[in-house]
């Protein structure tokens, strides 16, 4: 089970919504707030402004949803599908994910700082112009990933495989390139100098 950050315990939730039917519906404008969602089909639902604040969410199905400016602030996200989920400009602060599938994920901008992501199988996700500042990435299998201007400043990443990801404009301060695997990744001139030096290496132009 993933951890939040700390150690906290996830909060506990008031009430619960259970089986509910939400394929295709709109959720813009809904506010939620220690609710538990336990198989809930939201499958290509859509979202606009909408708040999810210390909910849970147990085998529920985002799949092919779309959502905009919503925020799933610290929620706790078991066994849920993700698959074409896309999210734009979209908080994620704090939020834990156990045991869920990200296929075809497309997130742009927002926030996903200190999110638990450990051992999340991410190889075809796409996160770009994301700030995820201290996020656990501890042995996320992210094998062709896309992490375009992402900022990953303090986030874990050991173990993590990014080989063949494309990382370019990202900040990579944090990471341990004896611990991740980078081969046939895709970087930047800016990131070979931070790699270089975290090697150990001292980098001349003459």
């Amino acid at each position: 089970m993933a951890e939040r950050k700390y150690g906290e315990p996830a909060p506990e939730t008031h009430t619960t919504i259970r089986s509910a039917d939400w394929d295709s519906e709109d959720l813009s404008g809904q506010k939620h707030e220690r609710v538990a969602f336990v198989n809930v089909d939201m499958t290509e639902t859509s979202s606009r402004g909408a708040v999810f604040h210390e909910c849970t969410f147990s085998g529920v199905r985002f799949n092919a949803s779309v959502h905009s400016d919503t925020a799933f602030t610290n929620c706790t996200f078991k066994r849920c599908t993700f698959f074409d989920a896309a999210f734009t400009g979209c908080k994620f602060v704090g939020s834990v994910f156990d045991d869920c599938t990200f296929d075809l994920l497309k997130v742009e901008g927002g926030d996903w700082s200190f999110v638990g992501l450990p051992g999340a199988d991410l190889h075809s996700a796409s996160f770009r112009d994301v700030r995820m500042r201290e996020a656990d990435l501890t042995g996320a299998r992210g094998a062709g990933v896309t992490l375009r201007g992402v900022d990953l400043s303090g986030a874990t990443l050991h173990r993590a495989d990014l080989s063949r990801g494309d990382l370019r404009g990202s900040d990579l301060s944090s990471l341990d390139p004896f611990t991740v695997k980078l081969k046939d990744a895709v970087i930047d001139i800016p990131q070979a100098v931070t790699i270089a030096t975290l090697l150990g290496l001292q980098v001349r132009s003459d």
